[in-house]
């Protein structure tokens, strides 16, 4: 899918239809030192494998992307509801 680099819409802080930045979200890397880390980390030791269930082709065939869009004017970011595609292009 085809999407644009700039959209002309409305932005929260601004009150008002400004120019926004289309960004995709990229997941940042864990911490390792939060508590579910920590308790995940702890259940692999040993185990022998993984310790939640992981069923082989029950997966779903597309991702949903989660796009940030960033006001040109006040540079607040907010996010837009993701949407199922194969492959997403910044056009």
């Amino acid at each position: 899918m085809k999407y644009p680099k700039k959209k002309r819409t409305y932005c929260p802080s601004c009150n008002k239809h400004t120019l926004h930045e289309v960004l995709k979200y990229r997941k940042r890397e864990a911490r390792s030192l939060a508590l579910g880390q920590r308790k995940f980390k702890e259940k692999l030791k040993g185990y022998g494998s993984f310790p939640r269930p992981n069923p082989k082709n029950r997966g779903k065939p597309v991702k949903k992307v989660a796009l940030i869009l960033r006001c040109t004017e006040c540079g607040k970011k907010h996010h837009i509801r993701g949407f199922r595609v194969k492959r997403l292009e910044m056009v």
